[in-house]
């Protein structure tokens, strides 16, 4: 192993009274894995040989040090919230017919309230780590599940359109918390070798939110009125609210403070409505200095970059979700149960890519930490992006061919699938890739990710069909296809040059992580 350095970032999990410690990361790279002649007084887990990022404090309270079954519960929790955005989005795309029907409108006009509320899914993620950079994570969970499951209400119980679409755009701001600030808890409770397989787990909630959406509620509008569909979103939206209450605990802990000047654990009455955190304010984050995060964030080189290939690869998703059934129900005259059933395709395929991802992305970081004498470079990450690239590329110019030339309606969804597969592996290792460059921007990064994304989405829905109308599924899907694999670029340029990028901009300093 490398001579180990003296600490000069946030991981080093040390108190500022304390001798200098070893630290978990030098020139060259995080110090992952380490023998016992080696590791000093760095602390390993139950192997005795991988060593812990960040490193915990002796505090029971850190939730680092929070038992197996605590924190599994508090991450699925906040997974099942991370759910509630793209499920109603998918709701509000299933019943734009019926919703024209009954306010006699045209599709188009109704999609206005579906394209808002996709948009203030990227707004509402910006806004929720701001805030949890200020006020907690577990008060704006709460409080941000609160108006989303109101506001599901509202949209159930709305009478008029531009109640509905006030109600889509509000439901849309809220719902999106635990989805873009849910890497925030993922860094307080999990260590370094962990996180990407928790980072698998709270995606594929994301990624099976849209299709689990249109599928329920295509069941339930052959049978019953729209608003049905939003009853259950709503009904879920309670449930994530709950579950909040009774099982998610505050997970910020700054490990730079001594013990001793720790704040006293409160009562859950007060950590989950925000007074506990309230009290200790002026050991976190100033609003002012919450909003710095943000920008300063968004100005490092390789975070601009994934957010570019984030844009150009997963706006297809949102497109293609919001727009499919256009193309199935003229093509194999499918009615509101076929699309339903349909919708088990993409379903299947993100489950077999979290399957898939829990050992791929692990195995990778062992290959590599292994052929480096134990060292870590976050650039590892993207090497997932080289298996999935090809089911993405194939799963959208196989999509195009089977619309276009009518192949039986197996083919379509297995295309489908393959494009879901390859979204769901590139994203986690997006995520892992950004979280391992910026740890103490674990929120921050998720936030531009999925705003990233989400934009794009907005945007590519509102030409998808006609796009396809005018040149062919074919030519369109083709493109998309041809976009994908040409961003592919851009992660080889993060691969090659994303360290030397990092080191050249410096790393994020903030006052808290």
């Amino acid at each position: 192993m490398a001579v180990v350095s003296e600490p000069s970032n946030l991981e080093n999990g040390h108190d500022s009274d304390e001798k200098p410690q070893l630290t978990v990361q030098d020139t060259n790279g995080y110090i992952a894995d380490a023998s016992a002649d080696n590791r000093g007084n760095l602390k390993t887990a139950k192997d005795g040989h991988t060593v812990l990022i960040p490193q915990p404090s002796d505090d029971p309270n850190d939730p680092l040090n929070w038992g197996t079954v605590k924190k599994h519960v508090v991450l699925l929790t906040v997974s099942l919230a991370a759910s509630l955005p793209d499920f109603g989005s998918a709701v509000g795309a299933v019943t734009l017919l019926p919703q024209a029907a009954q306010w006699n409108m045209s599709p188009d006009t109704v999609n206005h309230s579906q394209a808002g509320n996709v948009f203030m899914l990227g707004v509402g993620g910006i806004a929720t780590v701001i805030l949890s950079a200020w006020a907690g994570r577990l008060p704006v969970l709460f409080w941000f599940v609160v108006m989303a499951t109101a506001t599901a209400a509202w949209c159930a119980a709305a009478t008029t359109f531009e109640s509905f679409m006030a109600a889509r755009i509000l439901n849309g701001f809220f719902a999106t918390v635990a989805q873009a600030g849910g890497m925030m808890f993922i860094f307080d409770m999990f260590f370094f070798h962990e996180r990407a397989r928790k980072i698998n787990i709270w995606v594929a909630f994301v990624i099976l939110s849209p299709y689990l959406g249109p599928l329920i509620a295509a069941f339930i509008i052959s049978t019953e009125p729209w608003p049905v569909a939003f009853w259950v979103y709503f009904a879920i939206c309670a449930i994530a609210l709950i579950s909040t209450a009774l099982f998610v605990s505050e997970t910020y802990y700054d490990r730079r403070i001594p013990i001793a000047d720790q704040p006293p654990p409160a009562s859950r009455i007060a950590q989950v409505v925000g007074i506990a955190q309230y009290r200790t304010r002026h050991q976190r984050t100033t609003i002012t200095e919450a909003l710095k995060r943000s920008a300063l964030t968004i100005t490092r080189p390789t975070m601009i970059l994934c957010c570019l290939y984030a844009m150009l690869t997963f706006a297809w998703v949102i497109g293609i979700n919001t727009t499919l059934s256009v193309f199935l129900t003229p093509l194999y005259g499918f009615g509101f149960r076929q699309i339903g059933f349909f919708y088990f395709a993409p379903i299947v395929a993100a489950i077999l890519g979290e399957i898939v991802g829990h050992w791929l992305h692990d195995a990778i970081a062992g290959w590599y930490i292994k052929k480096h004498d134990g060292h870590f470079e976050p650039e590892v990450r993207l090497m997932a992006v080289f298996f999935s690239t090809p089911f993405m590329v194939a799963g959208l110019v196989g999509l195009g061919f089977a619309l276009e030339e009518g192949y039986h309606y197996m083919v379509t969804a297995v295309c489908w699938g393959l494009y879901v597969f390859g979204i769901m592996i590139t994203t986690v290792g997006l995520n892992a890739y950004n979280l391992d460059c910026y740890p103490n921007a674990s929120g921050e990064v998720a936030a531009w990710l999925n705003m990233s994304r989400v934009g794009a989405g907005f945007i590519i829905s509102y030409f998808q069909i006609t796009w396809a109308q005018v040149q062919g599924t074919k030519i369109s899907f083709g493109i998309q296809g041809a976009i994908v694999a040409a961003s592919f670029l851009i992660i080889l340029v993060v691969l090659i040059y994303g360290k030397r990028i990092r080191q050249k901009a410096g790393p994020l300093k903030f006052s808290t992580v």
